[in-house]
């Protein structure tokens, strides 16, 4: 990975610094000069629970350089970056990001958008309340692959296979942190339709209106993760209060210059 100097071309030709944080690195740019412009590659919004698994997960690591544009997508990330010295102009996170991007591009027909992810029927609703907002069938095509789909040859030409036929120049795929830009990566050379490739987990759910954001004063104060708690304990449990607090404990130690990274 390069160091926290360095500037990394996108797609469009512009450069961004690269800020690092712990193994990885989120670029600085604004929500507005990503809607500007960044229209094709890979965008990769990197928030907390992804910062635990690049820890573990080598191949996830491997492919961080692939990607365009990396987002600081999150609130607890971006105090982090500021207590490291290293601040970022703001939080750009994926769920703020694609209501933004399709508002924007809801009069332009050369954008269609495939929802890969979420549990059966979430993806529809998400694309009946999509195409309602911007007036038009932007998204043209759904799918909610079987869980252990990376076992699944035959599923994964399905998914393939589905994206390809609904004519899509955009896909969001929501199929979990780490899975689901693994899944990008390996796969997108066989999807050649697709210009903008955009993992971004549960904002399926936040846009069937199946699961509510929090106020944006909660998000704002880093506190979305303990929202996200008492909304679905069971279900975020293990998440935000097992697998989640060594982050801080290893930002801790880039402040005070002990952090080593696993994969170097």
């Amino acid at each position: 990975m390069a160091d926290g100097t360095a500037m990394a071309r996108n797609v469009t030709g512009l450069q961004y610094p690269r800020v690092k944080i712990l193994n990885a690195h989120v670029h600085d740019l604004t929500m507005d000069e990503l809607l500007e412009n960044v229209t094709e590659g890979a965008i990769l919004t990197l928030h907390v629970d992804m910062m635990v698994k690049l820890q573990k997960d080598r191949a996830f690591y491997d492919i961080l350089d692939r990607f365009d544009v990396i987002t600081c997508d999150s609130q607890v990330m971006y105090f982090a970056l500021k207590f490291l010295g290293t601040p970022v102009k703001e939080r750009v996170s994926g769920s703020d990001y694609f209501p933004r991007f399709y508002r924007r591009h809801k009069d332009n027909p050369d954008v269609t958008v495939f929802l890969m992810g979420g549990k059966p029927g979430i993806a529809e609703m998400a694309a009946q309340n999509i195409n309602a907002r911007v007036g038009r069938a932007m998204i043209v095509g759904t799918d909610a692959p079987a869980f252990d789909f990376e076992t699944n040859p035959a599923e994964i030409d399905r998914m393939i296979a589905a994206v390809n036929d609904s004519g899509a120049t955009v896909c969001l795929v929501g199929l979990g942190g780490g899975r689901q830009e693994k899944f990008i990566m390996d796969y997108r050379d066989r999807m050649p339709g697709v210009k903008l490739w955009l993992p971004l987990g549960g904002t399926i759910d936040y846009e069937s209106g199946t699961f509510a954001r929090p106020p944006a004063w909660i998000t704002d104060a880093g506190f979305e993760w303990l929202y996200r708690l008492v909304k679905q304990p069971r279900a975020r449990f293990h998440r935000y209060v097992i697998q989640d607090p060594p982050f801080l404990w290893a930002v801790l130690k880039q402040r005070l210059g002990i952090y080593r990274d696993p994969f170097a």
